[in-house]
């Protein structure tokens, strides 16, 4: 009992189960890790936030507590927890459009949403909904996060160029505006965005380990002090507050869970889908624990909690900070806490050295960051090897672009569905023929010189018998009848692969039964499952069609319409004469 208590508590608390057998070994790359990743938080953290549309200083107040809650709740040893583009954008979105009055009111909104999706998160995992978010399949993902990336970065142009452009997420919108304003560029802070761009881009190239996203901003900073381009109209962050955050309760009403509800729904699923995806990925690397979708949930819940109370907002795992954390060496979440340690001690004593940093470099962190996101060849690869898929892609890449974010992925979750739907409703049927010299029966669009008689039809349903799918499979055995050349006496249902069926399906089977019989048309059954078999006897099909229609195989069931077996034996090829010493098949 004791031991049972144990093992549920550590699933809870999985820090609890890897901290007391921590080994010195792994410490090394523990440190090197989160102070790698640590590094590169600090200008995305301020950069993510000024695109989620608050005040830097609040990124990387979301880059504390969470990482740290994450570290003790989650089950993935290398996900880098923290504010990210993706994220990011659908704050800015789902919060511009209430039309607020000031950034007080726009940052008590953005806590609020941080604490509704905690809450969601939190919920699903408690209540193991993790299977939900495989509604966004992977065609959906792709488009979204492609047309998602592109949105961002565009978003971004206007701090490259430093020009006035609307808060919009669609992608037409934004781009005319760019074009309006174009002639308003202000070339200084676009050359030095630029130049960042570049370095992020090839810094890898000078070192595998080169800071980059470090180097831009501590360049911005001293160009722009040594240079005064201040004075020359070159936009900073200017102060940024010091010491760690107050604790803060978000006080929710009825009015304000209503507004945010819709994109705390889509942060939620987005957000773990991101997570979830690329902690998978890394996990399969190391192969030395497992991952539990339920509790990641739970974690990602917990860390969200954490943003909301300490003043950040919306967190959830990375794919650039993960992919660094373990490329640097991360062998546990101790590499987490290590970077929200360094976070801690930045926002404690060196935040005034971000007062020069130019918005242009945390611009171009921004956009070197979400280019990564498009992915060109995976619609080409859909394009040679399933055109649905393709489709689907496609339809939420160009939704998400031209409609919003929110949008696009409640467009991409219905197009799932219908897919999902579609292909239910039409599962595969085959004729089956007999390969000739033995008692193998294969299907005979797929191979050639079959023996098939006329009069009989062999027929297998690969999938269950429910109301979805029982008018095509009907119109499809109508349509099978009528192309043979002579009237089918005999139909064998091979049900092999069937392994449902529901009452509407129990319904149609005893209607065809029924009704090919009074046209003179007799009907069997071979290889029935023994749950199906359940329910076939429940809706009383068995007794419809006669227990001497039912053959554990097709061979007895065509020697049967051969007459190669006397009639008086049948009975010993039934099920229910042999089950005795084969039990349910």
């Amino acid at each position: 009992m004791k031991r049972a208590f144990v093992d549920i508590i550590k699933s809870k608390v999985p820090i609890l189960a890897w901290l007391p057998d921590y080994k010195r070994s792994d410490l090394q790359g523990d440190i090197s890790a989160g102070v790698t990743v640590g590094i590169m938080l600090i200008p995305q953290g301020m950069a993510y936030a000024m695109l989620a549309g608050l005040p830097p200083i609040h990124g990387l107040y979301a880059a504390t507590i969470p990482l740290i809650l994450y570290a003790v709740f989650g089950t993935s040893r290398q996900l880098a927890v923290g504010p990210v583009a993706m994220v990011s954008l659908l704050t800015a979105a789902g919060i511009a459009g209430l039309d607020l009055n000031s950034p007080e009111q726009y940052l008590f909104y953005a806590i609020a949403l941080a604490f509704l999706v905690g809450a969601i998160q939190f919920s699903m995992g408690l209540f193991k909904l993790g299977f939900i978010v495989n509604f966004l399949s992977h065609p959906v993902i792709n488009g979204f996060t492609s047309a998602a990336a592109i949105i961002i970065g565009l978003s971004q142009v206007k701090h490259l160029f430093q020009i006035e452009l609307p808060r919009s997420e669609h992608v037409q919108d934004i781009t005319l505006s760019i074009f309006q304003n174009i002639g308003d560029i202000h070339w200084i802070s676009f050359l030095m965005g630029a130049l960042a761009i570049v370095i992020l881009k090839f810094g890898k190239k000078i070192h595998r380990n080169f800071p980059a996203p470090l180097f831009v901003v501590f360049l911005g900073i001293c160009t722009v002090w040594m240079l005064d381009l201040t004075t020359a109209g070159v936009k900073v962050v200017g102060d940024v507050p010091s010491g760690f955050p107050s604790v803060i309760v978000p006080n929710l009403d009825l009015s304000t869970i209503k507004s945010l509800l819709p994109i705390a729904f889509t942060i939620s699923l987005v957000g773990f889908a991101e997570s979830f995806a690329i902690a998978k990925t890394i996990q399969s690397k190391h192969k030395n624990y497992r991952l539990n979708a339920n509790q990641e949930l739970f974690a990602l819940g917990m860390a969200n909690f954490g943003a909301a109370f300490f003043q950040g907002y919306a967190v959830t795992g990375g794919f650039s900070r993960t992919a660094v954390n373990n490329q640097a060496g991360a062998k546990t979440n101790l590499s987490s806490m290590i970077s929200a340690t360094l976070v801690i001690l930045t926002l404690l004593f060196f935040t005034g050295f971000f007062y020069n940093l130019p918005s242009s470099i945390l611009a171009a962190v921004v956009i070197v960051a979400v280019s990564g996101l498009i992915d060109i060849n995976e619609p080409l690869h859909l394009w040679k090897k399933d055109r649905v898929d393709f489709v689907m892609l496609v339809a939420t890449f160009v939704i998400t672009l031209t409609l919003g974010i929110e949008v696009g992925i409640i467009s991409g979750m219905v197009l799932s569905l219908v897919v999902i739907i579609y292909r239910a409703s039409r599962p595969h049927i085959a004729q089956l023929g007999r390969v000739p010299g033995s008692n193998v029966f294969r299907n005979i669009n797929r191979f050639e010189n079959l023996d098939v008689k006329e009069d009989l039809m062999i027929v297998r349903i690969d999938g269950p018998i429910y109301f979805a799918n029982v008018e095509f499979i009907k119109e499809k055995l109508d349509k099978w009848m009528l192309e043979r050349s002579t009237k089918v006496n005999m139909i064998i249902f091979n049900m092999e692969s069937v392994t449902n069926i529901d009452s509407t399906g129990a319904h149609e089977l005893n209607e065809w039964i029924n009704n090919w019989r009074n046209i003179g048309t007799d009907v069997c059954m071979t290889s029935i499952k023994g749950p199906v078999r359940d329910v076939l006897n429940r809706w009383a099909i068995l007794e419809c069609i006669g227990a001497d229609h039912v053959f554990l195989d097709d061979v007895t069931a065509v020697s049967v319409f051969d007459q190669s077996i006397d009639a008086s034996t049948i009975e010993k090829y039934t099920p229910y004469a042999i089950q005795s010493n084969l039990g349910k098949v």
